[in-house]
């Protein structure tokens, strides 16, 4: 093994061309397995974080020193020396460094690697389970695909700030410790020592806490008020104490922006063709400029000027989903209008519609299999017919859960409304008029027919991506059970309690009308990816105070934690408005991998924990009474 200085390296792994042919060069990486042609030759790949160069072995008498190569475990770190040559044109590959290779003339052991690693991050055909290469992190990212990832995230970083710099933004850093405030998730809690002297309760000493930020949002929102910073940005940690999936982790990277001064309504001057009906038309147009940067340089698509854009009644009634893959070519249509007179009351007297996706052979004959393979048992509210010249006339009355009476004329004619006829499948279901939450059971249906159809290599989704924002959420939710545990039966916030109304619904809002109020607060999807999420926000402090107090019914103790944000809304706070975009949902989609955990250097696993780190831990009970903190004996 070296221990003495070792030759400089002249050049990358990645970086030789036939340009380079004739001179000497030196390289440093690691050794992967060799290939032997012959009793006097060898290939080796010698690989580094930019690529990997073949080098090419001639044993003899005069090279007796380079038999010692074969002899390295693999992965082991050497420099080699050596001359670039052209490779025989039957030998030449286009990509990277196919087209050279490098005869070793000399090479240095700089450090051997372990004979009996846990794995062999080179070897593409065997790849091990996820918990051990979470372990040994430092090894699974050796591995091309996860490190082109990192290089790739790199990239996009680097032009997310380039493009917002040249929009007169600054990127500016808020804090990640703060107070816990009563925003939506659960925070994680950083136990402190500082002020403990003075910390009291009832007489006695009281533990003190840190929260980490779940997003920047309150501070942000304060450096618009100050008005030093008209547009702000950051790529931004942020954490949330909620159950591991594969599209979230307990921290996680958002590309955060607030702008002062965007606009609370309809500006027709600007967007004059489609649906946009709120303010924060200057987010929307930043965010699509961004967006379409990054996949013009990452991807070479130059995507459209502009974005579809959708209400969320519009996106649940067509889609069954508050971010819908409009790719999917499947629709769900509100059949309640074309019943009988005496069936459609039924639905209407309850507040209810009847919905139904028709699949039929000739028109949707990619999800004909998955359709007739897809368990539903699981919504009970989901019931199916396959039409048959039996039952033509009798499909809707032969349905006990939907439990309708319709003679045969008036199947005939519902028929004949809905183009329906032998062969074709449907698919019904019962929910409320006005629609709640982020999916309905036609919808979860739809995204497993899709799926389902996907896996069996029936259905193949459009290359090209389907950008779309989805706005006019209502501003209030009861039905977000991720919220509950704070909410506990009030109201919360779709969005975050900053949101502000939709201005037509105003009125609706101070008459106790909550469930009417649409919210200034829109969505960005991607494939059915919610990518990002914004809104305009409250800057009037009546305004905030009346949300916090008679909407939300915070109780003092809840609402002292934003006494510092309505004194800013006091002080002459511009309108303003932002978004946050999640980096690691965004380049997990750009590189093509169904976990973020692949786009992320030393991700959390799906229960997040750390393997690698062994954390969360134990912390011993002389360090916790530092902090006040008593661990309870079960």
């Amino acid at each position: 093994m070296q221990r003495a200085p070792y030759p400089k390296r002249t050049h990358s792994c990645g970086e030789l061309t036939p340009a380079h042919a004739g001179i000497h060069v030196t390289l440093t990486g690691w050794l992967l397995p060799e290939r032997k042609v012959s009793k006097t030759m060898s290939f080796f790949p010698i690989k580094d974080s930019s690529g990997t160069t073949q080098l090419v072995l001639r044993k003899g008498h005069a090279n007796a020193h380079l038999t010692a190569l074969s002899e390295l475990p693999v992965e082991s770190i050497i420099a080699i020396e050596g001359e670039v040559l052209v490779r025989p044109e039957l030998s030449r590959r286009n990509e990277g460094t196919g087209q050279i290779e490098v005869q070793v003339n000399n090479f240095t052991l700089l450090n051997p690697a372990h004979r009996n690693m846990p794995f062999i991050p080179s070897d593409n055909q065997t790849l091990v389970n996820e918990d051990l290469r979470a372990r040994f992190r430092y090894l699974d990212l050796r591995r091309t695909a996860l490190a082109d990832n990192i290089r790739k995230r790199s990239q996009v970083s680097r032009i997310i700030r380039d493009t917002l710099h040249d929009d007169g933004f600054l990127e500016v850093e808020t804090p990640l410790l703060l107070k816990s405030t009563p925003e939506g998730a659960r925070e994680f809690l950083v136990p402190s020592r500082v002020g403990q002297s003075t910390a009291q309760h009832d007489g006695k000493q009281t533990p003190l806490f840190y929260a980490l930020p779940q997003s920047p949002q309150q501070p942000k929102q304060l450096l618009i008020c100050s008005g030093a910073v008209d547009k702000y940005f950051q790529i931004a940690k942020c954490f949330r104490d909620e159950d591991g999936r594969k599209d979230r982790q307990p921290e996680f990277t958002q590309i955060d922006l607030e702008m002062a001064f965007v606009s609370w309504g309809v500006d027709s001057n600007i967007f004059s063709s489609n649906t946009w009906r709120i303010g924060g038309h200057e987010v929307r147009t930043v965010i699509e400029k961004l967006v379409r940067r990054i996949w013009q340089k990452v991807e070479e698509i130059t995507l459209p000027s502009s974005f579809r854009v959708i209400t969320y009644n519009e996106a649940m009634a067509r889609y069954g989903s508050d971010k819908p893959d409009t790719r999917i070519d499947l629709e769900i249509q509100d059949i309640t209008p074309s019943l009988p007179i005496h069936a459609r009351a039924s639905f209407e007297d309850l507040g209810d519609i009847l919905e139904a996706i028709i699949l039929r052979p000739y028109e949707n004959s990619s999800f004909l299999r998955a359709s007739q393979e897809c368990d539903y048992e699981n919504e009970p509210n989901i019931s199916h017919s396959v039409i048959a010249d039996s039952n033509l006339l009798n499909w809707l009355c032969d349905n006990r859960s939907i439990n309708l009476r319709l003679s045969s004329e008036e199947h005939a004619l519902l028929n004949k409304t809905l183009g329906v006829s032998s062969g074709d499948t449907i698919w019904l279901s019962r929910r409320r008029k006005i629609p709640e939450g982020g999916s309905t059971a036609l919808g979860r249906l739809r995204t497993r027919i899709s799926e389902l159809a996907h896996a069996r290599g029936d259905y193949v989704p459009p290359t090209i991506p389907h950008f779309l924002w989805v706005t006019e959420f209502p501003l209030f939710t009861r039905a977000d059970p991720d919220k509950e545990f704070l909410a506990r039966g009030r109201w919360s916030s779709t969005h975050h309690p900053f949101t502000a109304p939709m201005w037509q619904d105003i009125e609706a809002m101070y008459a106790g009308r909550i469930d009417q109020v649409r919210g200034q607060h829109y969505d960005l999807v991607l494939n059915g990816i919610e990518i990002g999420g914004g809104s305009v926000r409250v800057h009037d402090a009546a305004m905030q105070e009346y949300i916090f107090s008679q909407v939300l019914q915070l109780s003092d103790a809840e609402k002292s934690s934003f006494d510092h944000l309505l004194h800013a809304l006091k002080c002459g706070a511009p309108p303003h408005g932002g978004i946050a975009l999640g980096f690691d949902r965004l380049m997990a989609i750009l590189c093509r991998t169904s976990t973020i955990r692949d786009v992320i250097a030393f991700p959390k696993t799906g229960a997040g924990t750390d393997l690698l780190f062994r954390s969360p831990a134990a912390i011993n009970e002389e360090v916790l009474y530092q902090y006040g903190v008593r661990p309870t004996r079960c």
